[in-house]
C-alpha cells in the first residue's frame, strides 16, 4: 500500500483527531435517582404477594370480570380511541425528533450546478464578444463532534421519546380504566333500575292493597294519601336513572371512538359481580411497571443529557468541508480532468465573550435536571400512596360488602313482616312506609357496593401498572396468586 503523502497526511490528520476526540462527551453521565422504596405496603396484610414471574407483563387485566361485553369494548379502546391515537402520534413525533438528532451526526453532502451566459461591452460602445460558464460540484460538510454535544442532543432525544412510549402506556391504561369504571358503574345503574321497577309494582300492588282497605272503611285515607306519595317517589327515583345511565352510555361511546347517536349497550339487570383477586407486588417492582413512573425517569435522562449539551458550548467547535467538481466554458468538455477542482478545509470556532449566556443556560439544564428528578420522586410517592389507598379500600369494601347483604336480607324480612301486619290491621300503614324505604335503599347500597368493590379493583390494578400476570411456560396453565 503507498504511503501517504505529506499533504495528503496533513488532510486526514485533522480527521483521525477528530474521530478519536470524540470518543469523549462532556457533561455528567446518567444514573438513576434514588427514591423512597419501602420493603412492603402497610395495607397489604392478608394480601398474597405475586411470584416474581407473574409481574412481567400486564396482560389483559379486565378479562379477569368475566364479561364479554367489557373485553369487546376494551379492545375497542386500543384501536379508536382518539386519545391514544393522540399520543401515539405524539410518541412517533418523538422517534422522528430521535433520527433528526442522530443525523447531525453524520456529514451532509450536497450537489450544485449552474450555468451563464455573459456580453461585454468592447471599446468604444463596440459589441464584445460573449462567453459561457458552466459549473457542477459535489460537496460535504462535516461537524466533528468532539465534546460530545449532538451525542448528548440524540441522548435527550431519545430519554425523551421513551418517556413518551411511556406516556403512552400511560394514556393507555388510562383509557381502559375509565372504560372498565364507567362500564361497571352502567350495569349497576341497570341493576338499580330493575330493583326500581321491582320497586314500583310492590308499591302499586300496595297502593292498591291500600285503597280497597279505605274503601272497606278499615283504613285511613291518609293511607292511601301516603301510598301515592311513596308510588311517585320511587316512579321519580326510576326516571331518574335514566338520565344517569344514558350519560355513561354516551361517555362509553366517545372511549370507544363512536359518536353517542350511534352506540347503544343493551341493558343487563344482573351483571358479573366478579373481583378479582389482585395480588400485591413488592415496591420494588412497583417502580418499573407503572408508565408515569418509567415517563418521569425518562425524563430524568434527557434532562441530564442536556447539562452536556450546554457545558459542550465553552468548547470550540470543529468542522470539515470539502468540494470536488468541474467547471468550465464548454459544457461539452465540462467532465474532462483539466476542468476538474476540488478543495478541503476546516474551521474552529470559539466564543470568546457572551455576557454569561453559557453560564446561565447551563445553570438552567441544572435547574431543570433538579426539577425532574424532584418530580420523579414525588410521581414514586404518589405511587405508593395510590397504592396503599387502593389496598385499604378493597379490605375495607370486602367487610362493607358483607354486612349490606346482611342488612338488606334483614330488611327485606322487615318488608315483608309489616306488610303482612297491615294487612291484618296491626300496625299503621306508617310503619310500612319506613320498612318500605328502609328496604328499597338496603337494595341500592348493596349493589353499589358491589360494584365499589369491583371499580376499587380496577383502580389497584391501575396503580399496581395495569395488571400482573406474565406469558406461562409452553403448556402451563396461567395462576393468579
Amino acid at each position: 500500500m503507498p504511503a501517504l503523502s505529506a499533504s495528503r497526511a496533513r488532510l486526514v490528520l485533522p480527521l483521525l483527531c477528530g474521530a478519536a476526540l470524540g470518543a469523549c462527551a462532556v457533561g455528567p453521565n446518567y444514573v438513576r435517582p434514588t427514591t423512597p422504596a419501602p420493603a412492603g405496603f402497610k395495607e397489604a396484610q392478608g394480601w398474597s404477594v405475586a411470584a416474581p414471574a407473574d409481574t412481567l407483563d400486564r396482560g389483559e387485566w379486565w378479562t379477569l370480570f368475566n364479561d364479554p361485553v367489557l373485553n369487546d369494548l376494551e379492545r375497542k379502546v386500543l384501536v379508536s380511541n382518539q386519545t391514544l391515537a393522540a399520543s401515539e402520534a405524539a410518541y412517533r413525533e418523538a422517534r422522528a425528533v430521535v433520527r433528526g438528532q442522530r443525523a447531525a451526526l453524520f456529514p451532509t453532502v450536497s450537489l450544485d450546478g449552474s450555468g451563464s451566459r455573459a456580453k461585454s461591452q468592447g471599446a468604444g460602445g463596440a459589441s464584445g464578444g460573449t462567453s459561457n460558464s458552466y459549473k457542477v460540484d459535489i460537496g460535504a460538510t462535516w461537524e466533528i463532534d468532539v465534546w460530545g454535544r449532538i451525542r448528548r442532543t440524540v441522548e435527550s432525544a431519545k430519554a425523551s421519546a421513551q418517556a413518551s412510549e411511556a406516556d403512552l402506556a400511560g394514556a393507555r391504561l388510562s383509557a381502559q380504566g375509565e372504560l372498565a369504571a364507567d362500564y361497571l358503574q352502567l350495569r349497576e345503574t341497570d341493576a338499580e333500575i330493575a330493583l326500581l321497577d321491582a320497586t314500583v309494582q310492590a308499591y302499586a300492588r300496595a297502593l292498591e292493597i291500600t285503597q280497597n282497605r279505605f274503601q272497606a272503611g278499615v283504613a285511613a285515607k291518609t293511607d292511601v294519601l301516603q301510598a301515592q306519595t311513596q308510588l311517585a317517589n320511587a316512579q321519580a327515583q326510576r326516571v331518574g336513572l335514566d338520565q344517569q345511565r344514558a350519560q355513561l352510555e354516551h361517555a362509553i361511546a366517545v372511549l370507544v371512538g363512536q359518536a353517542p347517536a350511534d352506540f347503544s349497550i343493551a341493558a343487563q339487570p344482573q351483571w358479573s359481580q366478579v373481583v378479582p383477586d389482585v395480588p400485591a407486588v413488592v415496591p420494588s417492582q412497583l417502580l418499573q411497571r407503572r408508565p408515569d413512573i418509567a415517563g418521569a425517569e425518562r425524563r430524568v435522562a434527557a434532562a441530564n443529557a442536556q447539562i452536556g449539551v450546554a457545558e459542550a458550548a465553552y468548547f470550540p467547535d470543529l468542522s470539515l468541508t470539502g468540494t470536488y467538481g468541474y467547471g468550465g466554458s464548454s459544457l461539452s468538455r465540462l467532465f474532462e480532468s483539466s476542468a476538474s477542482f476540488w478543495s478541503l478545509g476546516g474551521a474552529l470556532a470559539e466564543t470568546l465573550f457572551d455576557g454569561g449566556a453559557r453560564g446561565a443556560k447551563t445553570a438552567q439544564a441544572k435547574a431543570t435536571y433538579d426539577q425532574t428528578v424532584a418530580q420523579y420522586r414525588q410521581t414514586t410517592l404518589a405511587a405508593f400512596q395510590s397504592v396503599e389507598d387502593q389496598l385499604a379500600a378493597s379490605r375495607v369494601l370486602a367487610q362493607q360488602f358483607d354486612l349490606r347483604k346482611q342488612a338488606s336480607a334483614a330488611a327485606d324480612e322487615a318488608e315483608r313482616l309489616s306488610l303482612n301486619q297491615y294487612r291484618a290491621g296491626q300496625i299503621a300503614y306508617s310503619a310500612v312506609i319506613t320498612t318500605q324505604t328502609a328496604a328499597l335503599t338496603a337494595r341500592v347500597a348493596l349493589a353499589q357496593a358491589a360494584r365499589n368493590r369491583q371499580t376499587t379493583a380496577v383502580a389497584l390494578i391501575q396503580a399496581l401498572g395495569g395488571g400482573w400476570q406474565a406469558a406461562p411456560p409452553d403448556g402451563a396453565v396461567p395462576r393468579r396468586s
